[in-house]
């Protein structure tokens, strides 16, 4: 039975994801002429391409993903990957390590928070100044009915506790966008529609209150004062997005029966907290592969200070785990390596796709960095990153590419939305904090094709 508190909870978590995205609503009422063009379906006739975004928390130190020996910019053809990554040894020839990019202006020590895809200052606490690079290019790609879906792996009782929080990405200043961490919520709203038995009763009960608690909260917010009826119209419209996405994806109902997990014990009574990892990873894929979206942001994490991978073997978890050098450390080594993993069922799923004269990998990109720059308590005058495919081409792969530690984390993003058609110079970054904290101005060239 669908208990009152449990279906608020339910709710909350619903709203709470769709007020990041309220000011996208006419992106979710697009009609979904395409689904059906392809196996993954799109809108429109604009080539499909899309990113995910994979965040680790706690520091991405370099000796854990550059090869031994590997001193300036080459082939990896040759090299072979540290343990953390091996799982990564098959798709060398799509993986481009890159070393020597800066976050220093954005407060890295503990997390970046929105900052770490911001590209701007930021700490615990403190709402985003402005649109993160997830969400900027979710805008920039072709359409679809949900263009950025944003998922958060931690501990089980913070996964539980907390089913939706927002700490790495934003639609603009003072607008953040909220992770999904309860993979039953999620898997509801995706595909509750399709459901049946219980998944299907608590969509239809959850839908029926949505709608009523739509009209009741417009009713209540013509009464208030002009300079509160701004803020409160963005709650109303994060009642009207959830609703409205529903009826979208009603309309492809069928074209979604191809692409909805299976749904198991590890949803409803997991083991370990890496039960809920896997299974949101599972629905983030689905969601890709469907064609529901075409930006996925992941936070290992959830940008915080904390995670816990007990299903690892991991005993030791939260603050502690940054405070370890990560380096030839078991522990690491094993969360690395689960990341690895993840971002190798990802290829492997979007590679099973065609989507014209290839699969939707040949479409793709995959960023995977950590919001913590290289490590807890840095000051972010190092910050790697690894990409995974070329988006069509646009971007340089298997190789790894040496910067000198001037350029900033936003020239990587400014290439990003160039390579998504976006003409522009920089992100997030105006002139006076260029002198500062950059060299050039553009995109990275070492990475662009």
């Amino acid at each position: 039975m669908l208990s009152r508190r449990r279906m608020l909870q339910g709710i909350a978590a619903s709203t709470g994801a769709a007020l990041g995205a309220s000011v996208v609503s006419e992106r979710l009422l697009a009609g979904p002429a395409g689904i059906g063009t392809s196996a993954a379906g799109t809108f429109g006739n604009a080539t499909p391409k899309r990113i995910v975004f994979f965040m680790q928390n706690q520091g991405f130190d370099p000796k854990t993903c550059v090869p031994r020996g590997m001193t300036s910019s080459g082939s990896l053809a040759k090299a072979k990957l540290p343990e953390p990554i091996a799982a990564l040894e098959p798709y060398k020839e799509r993986l481009h390590i890159i070393n020597g990019l800066h976050g220093r202006h954005t407060s890295p020590s503990h997390s970046a928070f929105f900052g770490a895809l911001g590209g701007y200052r930021g700490s615990d606490g403190v709402p985003p100044s402005a649109p993160t690079i997830d969400y900027e290019l979710s805008k920039a790609l072709p359409e679809t009915l949900l263009p950025h879906l944003c998922i958060g792996m931690d501990s089980i009782e913070n996964m539980k506790a907390k089913p939706t929080i927002a700490t790495l990405s934003a639609s603009g200043a003072g607008q953040p966008i909220f992770m999904h961490s309860n993979p039953n919520h999620l898997y509801q709203m995706l595909y509750g529609g399709i459901s049946s038995g219980d998944i299907r009763r608590q969509h239809e009960a959850r839908s029926s209150v949505m709608s009523q608690v739509e009209v009741l909260a417009a009713m209540k917010g013509q009464s208030l004062p002009n300079s509160d009826q701004q803020r409160y119209g963005q709650f109303v419209q994060g009642f009207q997005d959830v609703n409205d996405l529903r009826g979208r994806l009603d309309t492809v109902a069928d074209h979604l029966r191809n692409f909805a997990p299976t749904v198991d014990e590890r949803y409803t009574d997991p083991e370990f907290e890496t039960d809920w990892h896997d299974r949101l990873l599972d629905l983030g894929i689905s969601a890709l592969t469907s064609g529901i979206t075409n930006t996925l942001t992941i936070g290992s994490g959830r940008g915080e200070i904390f995670g816990a991978w007990k299903g690892l073997g991991v005993e030791k978890q939260g603050h502690n785990l940054g405070h370890m050098e990560q380096p030839d450390n078991p522990i690491w080594i094993k969360i690395r390596q689960y990341n690895s993993r993840m971002l190798a069922r990802i290829m492997e799923s979007l590679e099973s796709v065609p989507e014209g004269s290839g699969t939707m990998m040949d479409n793709t990109l995959i960023v995977y960095t950590s919001n913590n720059a290289d490590k807890q308590h840095t000051n972010g005058a190092n910050w790697p990153v690894m990409l995974l495919g070329n988006l069509d081409g646009a971007f340089k792969s298997g190789c790894f590419t040496q910067l000198d530690g001037k350029r900033p984390i936003n020239a990587l993003y400014t290439s990003l939305l160039r390579a998504a058609g976006q003409n522009l110079d920089r992100f997030n970054m105006d002139d006076k904090m260029a002198k500062k904290f950059d060299v050039a101005n553009g995109p990275l060239r070492e990475v662009l094709a």
